[in-house]
């Protein structure tokens, strides 16, 4: 369900040319923290990511998803790229 919220706002905001997000909560099971939400990690492709370094691509998808990581996110792994990079 979380998956799916973070697909949904992901699209909306970021109109990439591609996206996966995989949830990695099972791997994390009964460690510290997996209570108050999912593991997850997002890879997405978008033009809004040209000219961006890391930390601003960081923040642009953090923006995106702030309220889900009070109540569902745990933690979350980003590769953000713009198109053509590797």
């Amino acid at each position: 369900m979380i998956a799916t919220e973070i697909e949904s706002r992901l699209r909306a905001a970021l109109n990439p040319s591609a996206l996966s997000i995989r949830d990695d909560s099972a791997d994390h099971a009964g460690h510290a923290g997996a209570r108050e939400g999912g593991h997850f990690h997002v890879a997405v492709v978008s033009e809004r990511f040209t000219g961006l370094q890391r930390l601003a691509r960081h923040r642009l998808v953090y923006h995106c998803l702030s309220d889900l990581m009070q109540r569902g996110i745990h933690a979350l792994a980003i590769d953000a790229r713009a198109p053509g990079e590797a």
